[in-house]
C-alpha cells in the first residue's frame, strides 16, 4: 500500500477535497544547482502535502546532490508517474540516465545542456498524456543547451514548440499579487506597438483560465493602461487606452469575465495587495515586474500559462559559482512546487 497523504486533500479554504495533482519536476542542467534544490524541496514536509511529485532527470546525479546536501533519503526509479509511491523521505525520478557519472559540477557542458532538453521533453509528453497536471522546473543553461544543438531562448519558448502552443504569457506569482504580462522581453516602444485588442484579449483569457483552474471561479481581473494615469482621458498619449485595450475589454465582459480598466498602474498593484483584485494584467515587463519584486521577490514565482498545463519555475539560475558545495538555496523550488500544485487542476478520476 502507497502510505504517502491521500491523493485528496482539503483546499485551502478547508472545504471540499482536492485531488493532489502529480507534478513533473524537471532536473535542469545537471552540471548547476537544479539537483542540488530539487532533492531537498520534494524533502520538504510540505511538498508532499501539496502535490505529487515526479522528477524527470538522472538518479545517481540526485544521489550525488543528495550527499552534497547532507540528506537522507532514498532515490527511486520509476518507469511512469503511475509507479511512484509517494512517501516521506522518497524521491521519485523518471531516470534517463543521460550524464556521465563525472561530470563536472559548475561547468558548461554540452551533454548536461543536452540531458536538460530531454527532461523538458519527456516532462511536455506526460503532460500531453494527461499523466501530470503540472510541470515544475529547476533551471537550464541556454548557453549548455545552444551548444547541444536545442536553439531556443529558454523554457517557455522549448515548452511551446514541444506541446504545439503558437502563444503563451508570463505570470509572475507572489503571495500578494499574481501578474500577467501581455508583452514582456522586448523594448518598451515594440511593447507598445504589439500590443493590439486581440493580443490583450486573449492575455486576460488566459490569465482567467488560470486562476479558475486554480480554484478562483470567478476572478476579478484588473487591467492596467498604458500611459500615466491610463491615459487620463487622452490628457497623457494619443488614445492607445481607447484604441489597444477598451475593445477587448468590452468583449471579455460581454463574456461574463470581470475585466476591469484600463487601470492607472500606479494604483492597481496596490489594490490588488490589500485583496481588490486576485489578477493585474500589465501591458510590459517592467510595469509588472517592479511591483512584485517589491511586493514578494523572495517568495515569487514564474509561472507559463497558456499551456496544456501550468509550468512554474525557480526565480534564479543554474548558479555555476556554488554548484557542488551544497550551499545552494531550495526555498525558491519549494515555493514553485507550491505553486505548481495550487495552479493545476486536479488529476482525472479514473
Amino acid at each position: 500500500m502507497n502510505a504517502a497523504p491521500t491523493a485528496a486533500t482539503a483546499d485551502r479554504t478547508g472545504a471540499t477535497p482536492r485531488a493532489l495533482p502529480v507534478i513533473a519536476v524537471t532536473m535542469g542542467d545537471g552540471a548547476g544547482i537544479g539537483p542540488e534544490v530539487v532533492v531537498p524541496a520534494l524533502l520538504h514536509p510540505d511538498t508532499l502535502r501539496d502535490c505529487r511529485p515526479v522528477v524527470v532527470g538522472d538518479a545517481e546525479r540526485l544521489r550525488q546532490a543528495a550527499r552534497l546536501v547532507g540528506v537522507d533519503c532514498t532515490i527511486v526509479p520509476v518507469e511512469s508517474p503511475a509507479q511512484a509511491e509517494f512517501t516521506p523521505g522518497r524521491v521519485n525520478v523518471i531516470d534517463l540516465a543521460l550524464l556521465p557519472a563525472d561530470l563536472p559540477w559548475g561547468k558548461l557542458s554540452p551533454k548536461a545542456g543536452d540531458a536538460a532538453y530531454h527532461y523538458v521533453r519527456v516532462a511536455a509528453e506526460l503532460a500531453m498524456r494527461g499523466d501530470v497536471q503540472g510541470i515544475c522546473t529547476a533551471p537550464l543553461n541556454k548557453e549548455a543547451l545552444h551548444a547541444a544543438g536545442h536553439l531556443y531562448p529558454g523554457h517557455t519558448e522549448l515548452l511551446a514548440h514541444l506541446t504545439g502552443v503558437e502563444e503563451v504569457s508570463m505570470m509572475l506569482s507572489t503571495p500578494k499579487v499574481k501578474v500577467i504580462h501581455v508583452t514582456t522581453h522586448i523594448g518598451l516602444i515594440d511593447a507598445v506597438n504589439r500590443i493590439e485588442p486581440g493580443l490583450v484579449e486573449r492575455t486576460v483569457r488566459r490569465g482567467h483560465e488560470a486562476m479558475v483552474r486554480a480554484g478562483v471561479p470567478q476572478p476579478r481581473i484588473g487591467v492596467c493602461g498604458i500611459n500615466p494615469h491610463a491615459g487620463e482621458n487622452g490628457l497623457f498619449g494619443y488614445g492607445e487606452e481607447e484604441e489597444k485595450i477598451v475593445p477587448a475589454l468590452e468583449v471579455l465582459r460581454a463574456d461574463g469575465i470581470d475585466a476591469r480598466g484600463p487601470l492607472p498602474a500606479d494604483t492597481a498593484f496596490f489594490l490588488a495587495s490589500r485583496g481588490d483584485y486576485d489578477l493585474i494584467v500589465a501591458m510590459y515587463h517592467d510595469q509588472g515586474h517592479g511591483p512584485v519584486k517589491v511586493l514578494g521577490i523572495e517568495a515569487g514565482v514564474n509561472l507559463t500559462v497558456g499551456l496544456p498545463v501550468i509550468r512554474t519555475s525557480v526565480d534564479h539560475g543554474t548558479a555555476f559559482d556554488i554548484a557542488g558545495t551544497g550551499r545552494a538555496d531550495a526555498r525558491s523550488m519549494v515555493e514553485a512546487l507550491r505553486q505548481a500544485a495550487e495552479m493545476s487542476t486536479a488529476p482525472a478520476a479514473h
